[in-house]
């Protein structure tokens, strides 16, 4: 990867993404209202097989982020699917209420295509992803994670093993396979 990934979204389409993650959300919350799948996106482009996540905070704190690290479907569907499960099937949280959903901030990141990474000393915070991988162990960090906790590339190698269940210097060793990846993030 020595081309930053560059998949920019006109301000129609990311406001269409948006609403989108709250109209997935809110057809959830009032089952019945006629809102089971997602409208047709406006563009051919949202229609591309990239990964994403949804990021859910609530006061400025972790709410609930869930996401495809590989497209598997279109763009605008995995956004949708994507925004139901940061809400309600997060394991680091109670299902999200009524009373918390007009208070919700969303955050959408658009993933590159996931290559392993030559050399972890090119890792560079905030524009990089990490996902470590050893056996059935992995764990995923998104690169606006380090910029937010303040941490150095090294600091980043370390939490996203951790984040996998794995020793924090487990980066280093032969049989842990890292991964990078950029995003779009808004």
């Amino acid at each position: 990867m020595t081309e930053a990934f560059h998949f920019t979204l006109t301000d129609e389409e990311k406001i269409y993404l948006k609403d989108l993650v709250r109209l997935s959300i809110a057809s959830r919350l009032t089952p019945g209202h006629g809102q089971d799948e997602p409208p047709a996106p406006p563009t051919d482009k949202l229609r591309e097989r990239l990964g994403a996540f949804v990021t859910l905070s609530l006061d400025g704190r972790l709410r609930g982020c869930i996401g495809h690290i590989q497209g598997a479907g279109p763009l605008f569907r995995t956004v949708w699917d994507m925004a139901q499960a940061a809400a309600f099937q997060d394991p680091r949280f109670p299902p999200l209420t009524a009373g918390e959903f007009a208070r919700l901030e969303v955050e959408i990141s658009i993933l590159s295509p996931l290559t392993p990474c030559p050399d972890p000393e090119l890792v560079e915070v905030g524009r990089h992803g990490l996902l470590m991988r050893r056996g059935y162990q992995s764990g995923l960090l998104l690169p606006q994670v380090p910029v937010e906790w303040g941490w150095d590339r090294l600091k980043f190698l370390g939490q996203t093993c951790l984040k996998a269940g794995l020793p924090a210097d487990a980066w280093k060793a032969e049989d842990t396979d890292i991964y990078w990846f950029e995003a779009e993030v808004f």
